[in-house]
Order: C-alpha cells, then structure tokens, then sequence
C-alpha cells in the first residue's frame, strides 16, 4: 500500500482549500492508499530562517518525517497575488531534498476568480528544484465560492471528473515509481 501525505497552504477556518484537499485524499484512499493529512492551521512552525536548526520547533520535525515516510504527496493552495501562499510556502521552505526527492506530487490550486495555471506552475518548479516528480494531472478550482455545496461536496460533475483523473495519476504513478525504487 502506498502512503500519501497531504497539506493545504490556507489558515482560514472554512478553507476552500481545505474541502479540496479532503476531496481529493477521499478519492485518494477509494484507490487503495492510505493517506495523512497534516493541517498546517495545528502545527507550530516558525518561519523559515535559511537555517537547519528548529529543534525548538517540534512540528517540523513532525512535518518532515511525514514527508520523509510518504510515498506520494498532494499540495492544495489558494492562490494569492497570482501564486503559491506564503503559508504553504514557508512549510515547503522547512523541508527539501530529503522530504521530496522521487516523491510523486498532484497539486490543487483554489482561486476567487477564473481558473489559471499560475500557482501549480510556481508549485511545478519549486518541486522540480527538491527533485520530485509531479504529475501532468492537476487541478484549478476557479470561483470556488460555488464550486462546493453547503457540506464541502462539488457542485460540478465535470470537476469531480477532474478529482477522479487526478487521483488515478497519482496513485498509479506513486505505485510504479515506488516499484522502481524498491527493485532498484
């Protein structure tokens, strides 16, 4: 059984990116893997300072050993000021090549206004830069004030659809890239 691990880069209660991440962690575990979610809203970081030393930061000590023992990983951002959010990137900030080298990544980006590739592309070359791999499936959620209903579920087939395909990639390829490395 794979492992994924998932964070979601808001601190707003009632987070849109939250709901997707949950979304997709459900879709995630119907395929068969198991999944974590850490919320970045309980754990204590510090900002990142350059340094390797933040033992007086037990959560990221937390944050990177359930990196480090993923498989496969799923970044959920709201996107602000046309890219990642600092809070999401900060914790990635507190990691790096051990935590992400041949992990597999599926990234969700969630948006007030029209669907747009800018922050899963500054996702795509932060991941590049720690050495993971990211799958080509991604997802925009454009307007996300009316893309969940009152319970968190989407509104729209065609983006469940999306979820569905996003999901399958990235099981399917965290399974054959971790066969990889196990016979290798």
């Amino acid at each position: 059984m794979v492992k994924i691990v998932g964070i979601a880069g808001s601190l707003r209660p009632g987070s849109y990116s939250h709901k997707a991440l949950a979304i997709a962690a459900e879709r995630v575990r119907a395929l068969g893997a198991e999944v974590e979610i850490l919320d970045l809203r309980s754990l204590h970081l510090p900002f990142c300072d350059g340094g390797d030393d933040y033992s007086d930061y037990p959560d990221v000590a937390r944050l990177q050993q359930a990196f480090r023992q993923a498989d496969g990983i799923i970044l959920a951002t709201p996107e602000y000021h046309g890219s990642v959010s600092g809070v999401l990137k900060n914790a990635l900030d507190l990691m790096g090549f051990e935590e992400f080298t041949d992990k597999v990544v599926g990234n969700i980006s969630v948006l007030g206004g029209q669907p747009n590739s800018n922050a899963l592309n500054d996702l795509r070359t932060i991941l590049r830069w720690v050495h993971a791999w990211v799958i080509p499936e991604q997802v925009a959620i454009g307007q996300a004030w009316k893309a969940f209903d009152a319970e968190g579920n989407l509104s729209d087939e065609a983006l469940s659809k999306r979820f569905d395909a996003f999901a399958k990639s990235l099981v399917e390829n965290t399974r054959k890239l971790r066969s990889v490395a196990v016979s290798a």
